[in-house]
């Protein structure tokens, strides 16, 4: 066989290892290596050296197992066997990945059974040409982007299960918001796989969860899409679920032609049935007009659920929902003085009891209709201008920033003007 005179890289753009298919080298041949390329020379199943980019010559002086070989029957050039193996060292961030079966996972918000898919794409890169050879590539002549694909689908399916599973339950998020936090999942991806290709000499440059999404053919989802459809028509039109079925009930009974019974009894019992109750039949018509006339709702903070406006707890999570917590009472709620619910400050009555919100100059806490002196912070309530009604925070005030009234009085015995509440006029004495 002929000694191979210039060694040069023939694999594809998408390889990142290629064995050169000539083994019969010889001193003097040179070694051609592209940029972003290292050559590795095997010797006898060992790598003997890596040459980086630009024109090498194979001689004594590189290579010291050359030494000894007998060059003198060959004309100086001493002909060997080794394998030359180019690796690709540039940053391929386009490989491909995906979950060919969906994921079983319960929804944590809605508590059924939802089928997820996910895909995406990351980037590597190799970062040591030997260690990749001895642990991945072994025998095969090339290892490229499917090859990557192929033996690294279990760490990258596994890890992306596991993720989404934990932001599933740990964030009580449901599949269907799951989008919304694709970065941070992107980033936990990258952290989780990276010591495991570390291993392989592979360098994770990136790694990124584009999608993740539910099969819209799926019994569960389109059941799960149908409910939220119809919660936000609730929402809407304003009244919950309960309501709808007792009108649907209400509706049904009061229709029901009965052959003991006239028109008016007929919807009688309808109302009856409806309300579920016992009793008298204008004990029941007057509940039902009372539910649908007077029964206001309002959301839990807690769980957002509906619940009635008048009710102090949450019948779902038992949240109290004329308390707030310590920092958005500071913040954002008061106090109401007559009925102790809690409130936004925006508000101009309480909703529990009906109360005008009378705020504090100074700290905001609701008063008391008539008070002078702020049951929270201890200051006296600014008194009004006298034309305007704007309150009069500073004492020593001479005229009403607002319409420019003089607020001086005088004093009944010498005349003198007299600025803020003192009991005694300064210059006389005299009682004011």
């Amino acid at each position: 066989m002929a000694i191979v005179e210039v060694v040069k890289y023939n694999g594809g753009p998408d390889v990142f290892a290629w064995k050169y298919p000539g083994e019969e080298l010889g001193t003097w041949t040179q070694l051609i290596v592209n940029e972003s390329q290292e050559a590795v020379l095997y010797k006898g199943g060992q790598a003997l050296d890596i040459f980086a980019a630009g024109r090498h010559i194979l001689s004594t002086n590189n290579i010291p197992f050359l030494n000894k070989i007998i060059n003198l029957p060959f004309g100086g050039r001493s002909p060997f066997t080794a394998e030359v193996w180019y690796i690709n060292k540039v940053h391929s961030l386009d490989i491909k990945w995906g979950t060919p079966t969906p994921i079983q996972l319960q929804d944590p918000k809605y508590n059924i059974f939802i089928p997820l898919r996910s895909f995406g794409q990351f980037g590597i890169q190799i970062g040591d040409a030997k260690q990749f050879l001895t642990k991945l590539v072994g025998t095969l002549p090339v290892f490229d982007k499917d090859n990557v694909i192929k033996f690294f689908r279990g760490l990258y399916l596994t890890k992306v299960k596991d993720s989404i599973s934990s932001y599933l339950i740990k964030k009580s998020v449901s599949a269907l918001e799951i989008n919304a936090y694709l970065d941070e999942l992107s980033e936990h991806l990258k952290e989780k796989i990276t010591p495991t290709l570390e291993e392989y000499g592979i360098r994770l440059l990136s790694f990124y969860v584009n999608d993740i999404n539910v099969p819209e053919d799926d019994p569960a989802v389109r059941k799960l899409k149908e409910a939220l459809a119809k919660r936000a028509e609730m929402d809407i039109v304003g009244y919950n679920y309960v309501q709808e079925r007792s009108f649907d009930t209400l509706e049904g009974a009061a229709t029901n032609p009965g052959s003991a019974q006239s028109g008016l009894m007929g919807a009688g019992i309808g109302l009856g049935v409806g309300l579920g109750v016992g009793g008298a039949m204008g004990a029941q018509t007057g509940g039902l007009a009372q539910a649908i006339n007077v029964r206001d709702m309002k959301k839990c903070p807690g769980c957002d659920a509906d619940m009635d406006a008048a009710a102090r707890f949450c019948s779902v999570c038992g949240h109290d929902t004329r308390k707030a917590k310590p920092e958005e009472a500071a913040d954002n709620t008061v106090e109401c003085s007559e009925c102790g619910g809690v409130y936004s400050r925006k508000a101009k009555f309480c909703p529990e009891c009906g109360d005008v919100y009378n705020p504090c100059a100074f700290c905001g806490a609701d008063m008391k209709t008539g008070s002078v002196v702020c049951p929270k912070c201890g200051k006296s309530a600014p008194k009004p201008c006298s034309k305007c009604g704007h309150p009069i925070e500073n004492e020593k005030m001479k005229f009403c920033p607002e319409c420019g009234e003089s607020l001086a009085r005088k004093c009944g015995g010498c005349g003198t003007e007299i600025v803020g509440s003192p009991k005694f006029c300064p210059e006389c004495g005299n009682k004011l």
